[in-house]
């Protein structure tokens, strides 16, 4: 018996595309299925060293369903450097102004912080309403 084991290029070609209508998720449980489908946890062929996952696009992201106090509670902080810069909103500013981000940085907090982890992010596409403009990588529903 031999163990296979996956390289770069036959991860590249076996990469699908996923559409996920988000309309009625809870944000959590959503975010930790698409880090899996990005990392390529769903697959045989998974190796934690090579990106072998699938390209993801998220639509209808504004009708995501949070549980609790979460959208007074949750604070998104940013920093512009300059002494005195800490700037933040509450989950329910975001999702009023940048619904988008809130499942993005969901989604990055469960991703590994490394080289591998960032270059799976750049796979992620979401938009807030239900049109997308890769129609023509004829992508495949993803049943979460």
């Amino acid at each position: 018996m031999k163990t296979v084991t996956p390289n770069q290029a036959e991860a590249l070609q076996s990469r699908e595309w996923r559409v996920v209508d988000a309309t009625g998720k809870t944000l959590g449980r959503l975010a930790s299925e698409i880090s899996q489908v990005l990392r390529g946890k769903h697959k045989p062929t998974y190796s934690p060293n090579i990106d072998t996952g699938d390209f993801v696009v998220v639509i209808n992201c504004e009708r995501i369903v949070v549980t609790g106090d979460k959208l007074d509670n949750v604070r998104y902080y940013r920093h512009s450097r300059y002494p005195g810069g800490l700037k933040s909103r509450t989950m329910r500013e975001m999702m009023a102004t940048f619904p988008d981000r809130i499942i993005y940085e969901a989604v990055r907090g469960m991703m590994p912080k490394t080289k591998l982890g960032r270059a799976q992010m750049k796979k992620l596409r979401v938009y807030a309403g239900n049109q997308h403009p890769h129609a023509a990588q004829q992508p495949q529903a993803l049943e979460l």
